[in-house]
């Protein structure tokens, strides 16, 4: 009975820690403009070089793309009192903003020809 318990405890230590492990940069806050953590629609591409915050877009943009519009709008946004810029990578044009989450702020950036395509920055 006693290993048992020490093969439960064990098993689920182990399971909590690849839980915590994952990389899951969930921005908070549901509904219009929000992002739903459990959203399959979005791609975690990494980190933002310059700010270190957590850089995701939709599974339409690829990853070099998001991380180069995050670079580009950290760049443009650094002495914007407002944290609102229009950037430009390659022909398109992304129109960026700060948002308000639940709780936290988040940045998202989205193409300006209104085709749905996101890209998001949090921490």
């Amino acid at each position: 009975m006693r290993s048992i318990r020490r093969s439960m405890a064990a098993g689920l230590l182990g399971a909590a820690a690849l839980g915590l492990w994952a990389p899951a940069h969930a921005v908070a806050g549901t509904g219009a403009g929000g992002v739903d953590a459990a959203q399959p629609s979005v791609t975690y591409c990494g980190p933002d070089q310059a700010t270190g915050l957590a850089v995701s877009a939709d599974r339409t943009v690829s990853c070099a793309t998001a991380l180069q519009v995050a670079g580009a709008y950290n760049e443009a946004a650094s002495g914007a009192r407002d944290a609102s810029a229009t950037v430009r990578v390659g022909v398109t044009a992304w129109k960026c903003q700060e948002r308000q989450g639940d709780p936290n702020p988040y940045r998202e950036c989205v193409d300006a020809s209104d085709s749905g395509r996101r890209v998001i920055l949090s921490s």
